[in-house]
């Protein structure tokens, strides 16, 4: 249903390539060209100037663009809509998600999701954000949910939900009395922290890097590989752990944690779909689009920040 000139053409525009075109939809390169030319045809003008061995877009082919992108949603929207409806939802999905997202975000949207779809069979993987890049890549995975930190060219990322950082300790720990502290006093108490390649300390990392700070600077008693860890090890000890919010709630609640403010640090962070550049296969959308929907109206398991 969907016009093919408007998929080549988006293609060809986002990548500023026919021959990328091409290997992207599996279409022949002379195919690519025809559907060109028989859009700059239909409409009496140039999409696109050449220029040697590269092309651009012209003032044409940029408003072309933005109206093919809203068509090409609306139909992805009117294929959930319609499919949501019958309930003919089938197929098989592979997903993986980072801790922090497969331990406290997507379990019960999943459940709501396999009830409202008990034909699609969804098999769920748990990574840090390196290695579900690596997984999408080589192709063993069909979607992944990571934190933000955006790395790979070859893959595309769309946010789906706001998170932030925080820094915990225990509630009747030496530091539990103070509301916030400054960068010097961080670099003085000893913290526990995510592994390398987790997107969470990407995004310490990098809120480190804007006040000139680094690892080295800081007095880190341990790298653990899951945020339950940190969690029990904070419990146990005097050490501060950098956490999601998201994973500390109850426990902020019950009176267990203790929040305290590093001033001037920013750990906000978007938490991300990821794919391999191209079209999304169906399933896939309509998974994507259940979990905004989700996040946006069901309360119990919208964090608000």
């Amino acid at each position: 249903m969907i016009d093919i000139r408007l998929k080549v053409f988006r293609s060809v525009a986002e990548n500023l390539s026919f021959t990328k075109a091409s290997q992207e939809l599996f279409i022949s390169q002379p195919a690519i060209s025809k559907h060109i030319r028989e859009l700059e045809r239909d409409y009496d003008t140039r999409l696109f100037d050449r220029l040697g061995n590269s092309i651009r877009l012209t003032a044409a082919g940029k408003l072309m663009l933005d109206h093919a992108n809203r068509i090409l949603e609306d139909y992805r929207n009117l294929d959930y809509d319609v499919r949501a409806l019958q309930q003919k939802t089938e197929g098989e999905l592979r997903i993986s998600a980072s801790t922090t997202i497969s331990q406290y975000v997507i379990p019960e949207i999943l459940a709501a999701f396999c009830k409202r779809y008990p034909k699609a069979k969804i098999s769920m993987l748990s990574g840090n954000s390196r290695e579900i890049e690596t997984a999408l890549l080589a192709d063993k995975i069909d979607l992944g949910m990571v934190e933000g930190v955006i790395r790979q060219p070859q893959l595309k990322y769309m946010p789906f939900m706001k998170d932030r950082l925080v820094a915990i300790v225990r509630s009747d720990g030496p530091w539990a009395r103070r509301e916030s502290i400054s960068l010097n006093e961080l670099q003085r108490i000893p913290v526990v922290l995510r592994e390398q390649g987790s997107g969470t300390l990407d995004v310490f990392e990098r809120a480190l890097r804007s006040y000139k700070l680094g690892l080295n600077d800081l007095r880190v008693e341990m790298y653990l590989g899951s945020t339950e860890g940190i969690k029990q090890f904070v419990k146990s000890s005097d050490c501060m752990g950098i956490v999601s919010v998201c994973s500390v709630k109850e426990e902020i609640l019950d009176g267990t944690f203790k929040t305290v403010k590093v001033q001037g640090l920013d750990l906000s962070r978007e938490l991300v779909f990821v794919e391999k550049q191209g079209e999304s296969a169906g399933l896939q959308n309509i998974l994507k689009r259940f979990v905004l929907h989700a996040l946006r109206f069901r309360p119990s398991i919208w964090y608000v920040y």
